[in-house]
């Protein structure tokens, strides 16, 4: 969450929404040997800044160049555009997997998404798989087919309501409520994915990589959904939507494999690409605070909360999401005038939207840790149950609060009690401690194993799983002298 992100207001998002999905409503669908029309490039220019501002901003330097580089080079294979100027590939400060193509020849990347890849050709498949989504047209086609109410559905939270006309609000919660800003995009179908994966495995054809890679990016993706739920104490591996607009790379793992035999290409520049990324950021920017175990700390707004057990919480650049069997609920900030009885209104006001009429049916007023603090709820009926909605107030200034929105079953909204008692601010002392976490490459020493080097991993648990992971290590896998591995380290 970023000090200085507040939610974009509903109809900038609706637009935005709209764009990502590529042309207007009722309009013809080019082909996918079509290049980018005006119409599309016009749309990419004109939403490329919001993108970058919901996805954390554009990362610069050499890593973001490389990508940059690597790119533009899979791009022009798909003839959208003749030269590598047509496209505009950025790299993302976000901490999920994530890579999503907008029309105009606008791709992108999340870091976090890079550091799991293992070689260049990966990248290319990676980057290569978004562009076909493009070329295909699959965003309009999603478009024309879809209800009003499911592409409001895709904006959740983000779109600030979550009773969107006639829809219950249990369904809509279901749907996206509570998820962050990290679901731009509307899903693809199953035949959608599937044909983004042949089309990228000809750009890398042509490229003259190792049309494997796109298998093997997929393989990558699904185990770090597994370990994700195992280490989160999730029952099941589905990556949560607002992670990725690509659920399900398990599935298509093997038939990706399938499609690239016999094939002709083999580079994969292995070395280059881990050499390239070395000292890249993993995982939460401190500037967007970071998540420890079940803690989340905010050196630049100094603030820190503690999760509920059995919960468990991703960071976006606009607010924190805690999630659970049990209920959502996220942190996030909003203008503030001073009266947090207002403010209080004011966000049951923007959950409910405009035709919910939503307010807190009470309202008191405590301190927590010293912090004026206030919360209202209000119990809402969505035609099959009844939900509890809770807000809970901070006032860190005069000028600034935030606030907890959360959703439980009725008559349990005290399961996220401990959590709203638990914030409180931190010293700079504590903000101080806070270190991120980088990518390192280290070169595999006589002696070194995986149970050695895991060692290195900087978490206190899962170390030799995330490494792993990490390195597309199977169970029976070893390591060999003057291999290059990655790790995760502390940043000094």
């Amino acid at each position: 969450m970023k000090s200085k992100t507040l939610f974009a207001r509903t109809a900038a998002l609706g637009a935005l929404a709209i764009a990502m999905a590529g042309c207007a409503p009722g309009g013809p669908i080019p082909s996918a040997s079509t290049p980018i029309t005006a119409n599309e490039a016009q749309q990419g220019a004109e939403y490329h800044p919001q993108l970058l501002q919901q996805f954390g901003g554009a990362m610069s330097g050499s890593q973001a160049a490389y990508v940059e580089q690597v790119g533009k080079n899979i791009a022009v294979q798909s003839g959208l555009g003749n030269a590598r100027d047509s496209f505009t590939v950025s790299l993302l400060n976000s901490p999920v997997n994530n890579a999503f193509a907008v029309p105009g020849g606008y791709v992108y990347t999340t870091r976090q998404l890079v550091t799991l890849m293992d070689n260049e050709a990966e990248l290319a498949g990676v980057l290569g798989h978004e562009v076909g989504h493009v070329a295909a047209r699959h965003s309009q086609r999603r478009q024309q087919n879809a209800q009003r109410n499911s592409i409001l559905g895709v904006l959740g939270a983000i779109g600030s309501s979550i009773l969107l006309g006639d829809t219950g609000l249990g369904e809509t919660v279901s749907r996206g409520f509570l998820q962050g800003s990290q679901l731009l995009t509307l899903s693809f179908s199953r035949s959608q994915e599937i044909e983004a994966d042949d089309l990228g495995i000809q750009y890398l054809t042509r490229a003259g990589y190792d049309p494997r890679a796109m298998g093997t990016v997929l393989a990558s993706l699904a185990a770090q959904n597994q370990l994700d739920a195992q280490l989160q104490g999730r029952n099941n591996a589905r990556i949560p939507e607002w992670a990725s607009t690509h659920p399900d790379p398990a599935s298509r793992v093997q038939r990706a494999i399938q499609q690239a035999q016999g094939l002709p290409g083999s580079v994969t520049n292995r070395d280059t690409f881990l050499n390239r990324i070395d000292g890249l950021l993993y995982g939460d920017d401190p500037e967007q605070g970071v998540i420890e175990g079940s803690r989340f700390i905010h050196p630049d707004l100094r603030l820190t909360f503690t999760a509920p057990q059995g919960f468990y919480m991703v960071n976006s650049t606009s607010a924190v999401s805690i999630n659970g069997q049990g209920g959502q609920a996220q942190l996030s900030l909003a203008p503030y005038s001073g009266d947090l009885s207002n403010y209080v209104r004011k966000q049951f006001a923007e959950l409910g939207g405009d035709q919910a009429n939503l307010a807190p049916q009470t309202l008191e007023r405590t301190t927590v840790n010293g912090i004026p603090a206030m919360y209202g709820q209000a119990r809402v009926n969505n035609g099959q149950s009844q939900v509890d909605v809770t807000v809970f107030a901070y006032e860190f200034a005069n000028d600034r609060a935030y606030h907890f929105a959360a959703i439980t079953p009725a008559g349990r909204s005290n399961t996220f009690g401990s959590m709203f008692q638990s914030m409180r601010r931190i010293s700079a002392t504590e903000a101080a401690q806070v270190i991120p976490r980088r990518l390192e490459v280290v070169t595999v020493q006589r002696g070194d194993t995986i149970s050695s080097l895991s060692r290195r991993m900087a978490y206190q648990n899962g170390q030799e799983e995330r490494f792993r992971v990490l390195n597309s290590l199977g169970s029976g896998d070893t390591l060999r002298s003057g291999q290059l591995v990655k790790l995760v380290v502390r940043a000094r």
